[in-house]
């Protein structure tokens, strides 16, 4: 921070500007509210999301998201085409890609190819909540549920 406070005034977050969005402090973000993570379903519990840069008018070919998985929540177990990278920014949690499940925790980074069938867990027992950054296309493919069973290309 600088002596001079209009050097440290932050523009809206909205439009395809630079911007700064503000750390408040317990993995929130001045401006970016908490969204669901997806409609209501059975194949996913205690996740939420918040939308960081790809949908207030930003011109980028990635959107950049922050998840938050409570401790006994997960992702659906889905596939697409479209390819993203997770940066483990919070707690502990595990990442299945596939037949193999992947412990993670801060500062790991996870990729995930196109077509691999995949979800993000975070253990009943956890101290905290499990919070990562997702980078992924801006242009996606809409993802499809897999059963238990279709996870696995090993053993198909």
């Amino acid at each position: 921070m600088s002596d001079d406070p209009a050097r440290d005034e932050v523009p809206g977050i909205e439009g395809n500007h630079s911007k700064v969005i503000r750390h408040e402090g317990e993995f929130r973000w001045k401006d970016v509210p908490v969204e669901e993570y997806k409609a209501d379903s059975e194949s996913w519990r205690g996740i939420v999301r918040r939308e960081m840069i790809g949908r207030r008018g930003e011109s980028t070919d990635f959107h950049l998201r922050y998840f938050e998985i409570q401790p006994g929540g997960y992702s659906t177990l889905e596939k697409h085409e479209h390819e993203h990278a997770v940066v483990v920014l919070r707690g502990q949690g595990e990442a299945r890609m596939g037949c193999r499940l992947y412990r993670v925790s801060f500062g790991d980074v996870v990729y995930v190819a196109p077509g691999d069938p995949h979800h993000f867990l975070c253990p009943d027992d956890a101290a905290e909540p499990f919070g990562f950054l997702c980078i992924v296309n801006a242009e996606r493919d809409r993802p499809q549920a897999v059963d238990g069973l279709g996870a696995c290309t090993i053993c198909e």
